[in-house]
């Protein structure tokens, strides 16, 4: 899944693709270097991020999902907290709700019940504006797992089948940098619910602290933990380096499918 943010204040690319064509263009790449999902932001979810209005996140993601659905053939994205924003994305042609509030902002769940596509719920604790202050958790695995189900459990409620479901655990959303260590040692515990974990690992803070790197020097950090989440049962990756994800899955599936090469 690569990563398409149109915002100015996203914590790795803000600003990069801060415009209709630079974002076109950037979509274009990663499709070529073999993304099989485009995920696109209009808000920035890092810590401290502001909150964005309706009307700017609509002119943000819409015309991308138009151009993606026009131009290639791939499962779009829309990330987003909003009703109206999901409403309007899966009208324009996107295919799956990606909402790190878990469908638990206005209207939220009703919409997406009634969009009938599938849904990624993400665990966050907090907000992004205070997330990172001081989070605390008992068991961090038991707790995400406690939340996922009273998560699918209302998305059932609301009509949305089981099938249609997806989960993340919310690598750096309310999580210091042990709990998120300690979240990707217990990754596969998550199988539990046999359903697809979608990860989001890509130059993190998580990554950055722990190697004292700068956004743009992570890269080989991203790639390393990335590999530890597909090892451990991660479906999706989330990424904003296409091209080196892919090659680092490819000499993965080499290692186990070496006979047919």
């Amino acid at each position: 899944m690569g990563i398409l943010n149109v915002t100015p204040d996203s914590f790795s690319d803000g600003g990069h693709h801060n415009s209709f064509e630079r974002a076109c263009r950037h979509a274009d790449l990663m499709v070529s270097q073999g993304a099989s999902f485009i995920d696109i932001g209009g808000e920035s979810t890092r810590p401290g991020a502001a909150g964005v209005t309706l009307e700017q996140e609509l002119e943000r993601v819409i015309p991308l999902v138009e151009y993606v659905s026009a131009n290639h053939d791939v499962w779009i994205s829309i990330d987003t907290s909003k009703a109206q924003v999901m409403q309007e994305a899966v009208e324009s042609g996107a295919h799956l709700i990606n909402d790190v509030r878990a469908l638990q902002e206005p209207d939220a769940l009703s919409v997406a019940a009634k969009l009938n596509v599938p849904v990624c719920l993400m665990h966050m604790q907090g907000q992004p504006r205070t997330m990172q202050q001081s989070p605390v958790y008992g068991d961090i695995v038991e707790d995400i797992v406690q939340f996922f189900n009273m998560r699918i459990n209302a998305c059932e409620a609301q009509g949305i089948d089981r099938s249609q479901i997806l989960l993340d655990p919310g690598f750096g959303f309310g999580k210091t940098l042990a709990h998120n260590y300690e979240l990707l040692n217990r990754l596969a515990e998550f199988n539990r619910f046999e359903l697809p974990l979608l990860i989001g690992l890509s130059r993190k803070s998580m990554i950055g602290q722990l190697l004292q790197a700068d956004v743009d020097e992570r890269l080989a950090g991203s790639l390393a933990a990335a590999m530890l989440s597909v090892q451990k049962g991660a479906h999706i990756l989330r990424v904003h380096d296409v091209k080196e994800t892919v090659d680092m899955i490819e000499v993965m599936h080499a290692t186990t499918h070496f006979k047919t090469l």
